[in-house]
């Protein structure tokens, strides 16, 4: 079956990594287009494509100064990803919750990781 259009959600925009790695670098500031393309040593009209792309789905805003356009990372457009990943936080929290129990229960039973001192010994 094959899959829908980048343009029809952020999902499918996302799914591709070069567009992922532009909106981590759009995160902090805008950029322009060159800027990004210079920093990811990408060709300018790549990234152009990716940032339409991007701008469809609203993912990125511009802004026009002259002839120049700066790009900067719509924050609440990722929303719906926020809240789909969300839904597994449940599965990440226990496994913490276990790793720490067994880390606590390891070191109760005076077992210790490679190392660290164990209590009451010297180093």
């Amino acid at each position: 079956m094959p899959r829908a259009a980048a343009t029809s959600d952020i999902f499918n925009a996302v799914a591709e990594p070069r567009r992922r790695e532009i909106l981590t670098y759009l995160a902090p500031r805008e950029q322009s287009v060159g800027d990004i393309a210079a920093a990811l040593r990408l060709a300018q009209p790549s990234v152009s494509k990716h940032l339409k792309v991007l701008r469809d789905v609203n993912l990125v805003q511009v802004r026009r100064v002259g002839k120049a356009r700066y790009y900067r990372t719509h924050a609440a457009a990722l929303r719906p990803l926020r809240e789909w990943a969300a839904t597994f936080e449940r599965h990440w929290q226990h496994q913490l919750t276990r790793i720490k129990e067994i880390a606590e229960d390891s070191e109760r039973r005076g077992l210790s990781s490679p190392g660290s001192s164990s209590p009451g010994s010297s180093r």
